[in-house]
């Protein structure tokens, strides 16, 4: 999460076109007694490739040692054949990073792996930690030498300094130290460990897989691998797998659950489950809401692809609206492009979309998009729409207004970057230059999820980008590092391995 993106001095030049949204958080998965478990690891974590583009990494186990490879890029871009067969073992975890606490650096790619008196142990997290800065400051003056510039790495020096005589008690006692938004997979030599936080942020469920068992961040990284989709990791839970069985631990004090609803908005893929839902059916009836308190008389519904397209979808069917693809998406915008020397007007925003006249002139279009920031790709979207030829344009926000940053895990800017925070309705439309602009309301979103079947019935959501209450305390002076991805100022070039 970053209020103002430094450019990274690393020879690439940040993509353009996506300054201005969400970004995803991380993707984990956990593969214990399964033949070829690196390969397995390796197409789970492709298949969560949405969470995270910066680096991705694997640990296998063969029951005794450790293996991991990590590397800058996108899940298969880093990995080779030969790279995974050089991962042994039944056991593995993988990482897919986008980086929301230390910088987008080769040694900050997970899994990590460390040694210990307890034995070696690699580690994969999902989220961000709310205290970081206070336990890391308490270890260093103890005398722990960091390696990396993550968050995650507190919670290996908190186990190696454990006590304990086992590493399940050591774990225990490093996490209940922590505070915040984690999904861990902890592996060592024939031990699987899956684990959430107490409060439940961030979604982590369990598979099966012949004799074996899958851990991962969505049901969509089971399903690429034919695992069967058992359940949710409950929140607080510590599920242990070893060579006898699996045990589930609950060693946290009990406390309200806080899902992310962020979730089914915007970052998980609509074909997977999220904490028992169905995104696809979530967002589809997100968008029936949408339609129903604040509907308007037009020719056609759009979505800003495509993270909006379900909502969308679900606005066409209760407003009666004709559902079209206003709008086309290019899906191959990489890190690097060639810009002309000649500038051209919003090159950014045009290397990612274009609109469709035949589609929108002449028309009142209803624009459909999960999410506005700050606004700016949002104003762009609509001056291509009105050069196409498009009569109105109605623009409808399937979530609430985002005024507030999150410490949990989620790129969302600082209040002074984000446009809801900073401005009325009337002056975001004078702004956007649309005909209207209506929210979904936070009412609504809670009522789309709990629309659903699955998952618990009294399901507590975390809603605190929209209306400011975090359930989880930060510590005196965190807010300052609301900045996650420049935690630490670091300035140089690393090359990928």
């Amino acid at each position: 999460m970053s209020h103002k993106k430094k450019q990274r001095q690393t020879g690439q030049r940040a993509p353009a076109s996506n300054k201005h949204y969400p970004k995803e958080e991380c993707g984990i998965v956990g593969v214990y007694n399964v033949e070829e478990a690196a390969n397995h690891a390796y197409l789970g974590a492709y298949a969560q490739q949405h969470r995270g583009q910066e680096s991705a990494g694997i640990v296998s186990s063969d029951g005794e040692r450790l293996y991991r490879y990590a590397g800058m890029g996108k899940v298969a871009d880093v990995f080779t054949p030969q790279k995974i067969r050089q991962l042994m073992g039944r056991h593995a975890i993988s990482h897919n990073r986008y980086s929301t606490t230390g910088a987008s650096f080769l040694r900050n790619a997970q899994p990590i792996r460390f040694e210990s008196r307890l034995g070696t142990m690699a580690l994969a997290h999902n989220g961000n930690l709310t205290n970081a800065q206070t336990v890391r400051r308490s270890l260093e003056e103890l005398g722990s030498l960091f390696q990396t510039t993550i968050d995650t790495e507190v919670i290996s020096h908190l186990v190696a300094r454990s006590r304990a005589d086992n590493f399940t008690d050591a774990l225990i006692e490093a996490v209940t130290q922590i505070r915040g938004a984690y999904s861990l997979v902890v592996l060592t030599g024939d031990t699987l460990y899956a684990l959430r936080d107490p409060n439940g942020f961030r979604p982590l469920v369990m598979g099966k897989k012949d004799d074996g068992f899958i851990f991962a961040s969505e049901t969509c990284a089971l399903d690429i691998i034919d695992a069967e989709y058992v359940r949710d990791i409950e929140p607080g839970e510590l599920v242990v797998v070893t060579p006898r069985g699996v045990t589930s631990l609950f060693p946290f004090a009990k406390t309200s659950q806080n899902l992310c609803i962020f979730e089914y908005v915007y970052f998980s893929r609509p074909d997977s489950l999220v904490f028992g839902k169905s995104v696809y059916n979530t967002r589809l009836r997100m968008g029936e809401i949408l339609a129903e308190e604040s509907g308007v008389e037009a020719d056609l519904v759009m979505p800003v692809p495509d993270s909006s397209s379900v909502a969308a979808l679900g606005y066409a069917r209760q407003s009666g609206l004709p559902y079209h693809m206003g709008l086309i998406r290019s899906h191959y915008v990489g890190r690097t492009f060639i810009e002309p020397d000649q500038k051209i007007r919003d090159f950014g925003a045009k290397i990612k979309y274009n609109a469709i006249a035949a589609v929108v002139k002449d028309k009142r279009v209803v624009v459909i998009d999960d999410s506005i920031m700050r606004g700016t790709t949002t104003r762009k979207i609509v001056k291509m729409l009105r050069n196409a030829g498009a009569k109105e344009i109605h623009v409808r926000i399937a979530s609430a207004p985002t005024r507030h940053a999150c410490y949990y895990g989620i790129d969302i800017p600082s209040p002074s970057e984000l446009i809801a925070a900073t401005h009325t309705i009337e002056e975001i439309i004078k702004y956007l230059r649309v005909d209207s602009l209506a929210y979904l309301s936070l009412e609504g979103m809670q009522r789309g999820a709990a629309d659903i079947e699955g998952g618990s019935g009294n399901a507590g959501y975390c809603t605190a980008c929209f209306d400011g209450k975090y359930p989880v305390r930060l510590d005196e002076n965190e807010a300052i590092y609301s900045n996650q991805k420049t935690l630490f100022s670091e300035y140089e070039i690393e090359e990928s391995a």
